[in-house]
């Protein structure tokens, strides 16, 4: 289980975290990836999410569609006021409210003075993450620390030696290629694609293509 304290070492932001007007930043973490893609989500005063806006660049058709959080200030041609942030997540589960005080906020950039209600997102996403792999099929204790090892012994030996390390990473990659062939295959026979993605962690279309990789086949067929 990724603890709140160490889940930062198992984040990746899709895009940069404090990019503004061109993309909604997401956070994945390194197992589950697209699956539980998290971001900061707004809701209006009436509860409903808003559509993306539209800033005109003076170029005609070449203006851009926005959703970032701190674009929804109510102020005149953009987008309508958030009334709240919420942390959302691509498997549809959607954290709990934190309420904006614009009276507050006041003159400021919401970028600015909301930061600290979006970072809360984020912690509740980690907490959501965190749900996702307790549920997920357990793994024996004497893996997981095998797995930790190795890891450790390899970034040991990046240290001193980057291209034995290199090499090392290799080695593992055939290994998983090979332990994981017959167990894809056995999983497939015996279990449903809803069951394979729920004991993974993932949704149904990436724990197909995991599977597919591991047991050699095609992901469409």
């Amino acid at each position: 289980m990724i603890d709140s304290a160490s889940a930062s070492s198992h984040r990746r932001w899709s895009t940069s975290r404090y990019a503004y007007v061109r993309e909604v930043p997401a956070w994945t973490t390194e197992e589950f990836g697209s699956s539980h893609e998290g971001a900061v989500g707004v809701l209006l005063a009436d509860g409903t999410v808003p559509a993306s806006v539209f800033f005109d660049t003076g170029s005609g058709a070449d203006g851009q569609s926005v959703s970032h959080w701190s674009v929804y200030d109510g102020q005149i041609a953009r987008g309508p006021r958030a009334a709240a942030l919420r942390a959302a997540c691509s498997c549809g589960w959607n954290g709990p409210e934190h309420r904006l005080d614009w009276d507050m906020i006041g003159e400021q950039k919401p970028a600015e003075a909301a930061h600290g209600t979006a970072d809360t997102c984020m912690e509740d996403w980690d907490t959501h993450t965190a749900d996702v792999e307790q549920a997920a099929i357990p793994l024996p204790e004497t893996v997981t620390v095998l797995l930790a090892q190795v890891q450790e012994q390899v970034e040991k030996l990046a240290k001193t030696s980057p291209l034995a390390a290199v090499r090392a990473a290799r080695r593992l990659e055939v290994t998983a290629e090979q332990v994981g062939y017959w167990p894809a295959h056995d999983a497939r026979q015996d279990t449903t694609a809803e069951q394979a993605a729920a004991a993974l962690g993932l949704n149904e279309d990436a724990a197909r293509k995991l599977m597919a990789r591991f047991g050699g086949w095609s992901p469409y067929r």
